[in-house]
């Protein structure tokens, strides 16, 4: 019965990874080519190669092989460390175009104290 459950965890662990490393991917392939150049950061080409693999990876290997364990170490670095740079030079949103107007501050419009 114990064995049963922890295969079931692991088996919950996997579907995880696969979907995180999953998220990854797409991000990597929504955001614009420039915005890796303008970061300093690797290539969008060698991110989708590198999460693509993480992603099959993920989906054919048991999580307790050390292949998943690669990928996911490139999916966190991804995520922590190549997005929030990428998605600053692009604007944050989707594609690189952003809502709101240039006076905006942090808490909503500025307005000028009027």
């Amino acid at each position: 019965m114990l064995v049963q459950g922890f295969n079931q965890l692991l088996g919950w662990l996997s579907l995880a990874l696969f979907v995180f490393s999953l998220f990854a991917f797409i991000d990597s392939a929504i955001r614009q080519e420039d915005a890796y150049r303008a970061a300093g950061k690797q290539t969008k080409p060698f991110w989708l190669i590198i999460l693509g693999l993480a992603t099959v990876v993920s989906f054919i290997f048991d999580i307790m092989s050390f292949l998943p364990i690669i990928g996911l170490i490139a999916t966190i670095v991804y995520v922590v460390d190549v997005r929030p740079a990428v998605k600053q030079i692009s604007g944050g949103g989707r594609g690189g175009r952003r809502g709101g107007s240039n006076s905006d501050g942090p808490y909503g419009p500025y307005n000028g104290g009027r």
